[in-house]
């Protein structure tokens, strides 16, 4: 497991994410539907995933995610875990497990899954470490799980993913 905080940019921080995400699938199991580098006709009905090129997918990941979720304005540390979140969990579940997260270290967050100024401002006052951020992560997908146990084929890559990252 590496904790590299110089993974603070975007253009870095993609190809880790597009390597967890993977290829082309086409799962009759994944709600999602056919998925490339994670981008899922699902969410994308017009993209003709099959064909997605990698740059075309870091387009849509650098506009509709980190864009949309401000990662540029999580602490730098955070960035990575925070933009790997929204990809694989959505950005409000995402936000929602650093509000806990800072919750759980004094913080007063209501967890609404909104990253605004004051769960920004929260995040920076209260110096919630990644491995706590990760641990909140890991937790929600044992709940998820306990709660969906057709999921628990997932369980053991999304524990690893949240490991790695």
């Amino acid at each position: 497991m590496s904790n590299e905080i110089q993974l603070t940019t975007f253009n870095k921080i993609i190809e880790v994410v597009i390597g967890h995400e993977g290829g082309y699938v086409n799962d009759p199991n994944d709600l999602g539907g056919e998925t490339k580098y994670g981008i899922t006709k699902r969410f994308y009905p017009d993209v003709d995933i099959k064909n997605l090129t990698k740059e075309q997918a870091k387009t849509i990941y650098h506009t509709d995610y980190w864009r949309r979720a401000k990662c540029d304005e999580v602490p730098p540390y955070l960035r990575h875990i925070y933009f790997d979140m929204c990809v694989n969990q959505g950005k409000s579940r995402a936000v929602k497990i650093i509000q806990r997260a800072v919750n759980s270290k004094g913080g007063s967050l209501t967890v609404d899954g909104g990253m605004g100024p004051m769960t920004i401002a929260a995040i920076g006052k209260s110096k919630v470490e990644l491995d706590r951020v990760r641990a909140y992560r890991v937790k929600y997908y044992a709940d998820l799980v306990t709660k969906k146990p057709d999921l628990e084929r997932f369980y053991f890559g999304w524990f690893k993913r949240a490991l790695e990252v």
